[in-house]
């Protein structure tokens, strides 16, 4: 099992910088890709951007140039450093821990946090 904590979420204004961290515990050996995504409300869960275990990144093409992903294999935390943040990415963040197996994928989640963006 991982157990996912996330902190850094908040309320800013329209133009503003978020930074959102995760630490995961547990069987963390294995994880292959971390990352974070967001739900808001009435709308499914999206990919904002992941990280590999190689360091690729991906991200989705509404947050490109804003946000940036980075994983602190030490310390077991992934980071998500949001900037010009827009009313549109009001969500609630769910950090992300994924690990394939043989049989699938499994996927952990954490228990998220609220961004809230006001124009």
């Amino acid at each position: 099992q991982v157990r996912l904590v996330e902190s850094g979420g908040g309320l800013v204004q329209a133009g503003g910088s978020l930074r959102l961290s995760c630490a995961a515990s547990g069987s963390i050996l294995s994880i292959n890709v971390m990352g974070w995504y967001r739900q808001a409300p009435g709308k499914q869960r999206e990919l904002v951007a992941n990280i590999a275990n190689g360091g690729n990144r991906n991200y989705a093409d509404s947050v490109k140039g804003r946000f940036t992903i980075s994983r602190d294999n030490a310390k077991n935390t992934v980071i998500l450093e949001m900037n010009s943040l827009k009313p549109e990415d009001t969500a609630v963040y769910y950090c992300n821990a994924l690990k394939y197996y043989s049989t699938g994928r499994g996927d952990y989640w954490g228990q998220g946090t609220q961004v809230t963006v006001s124009s």
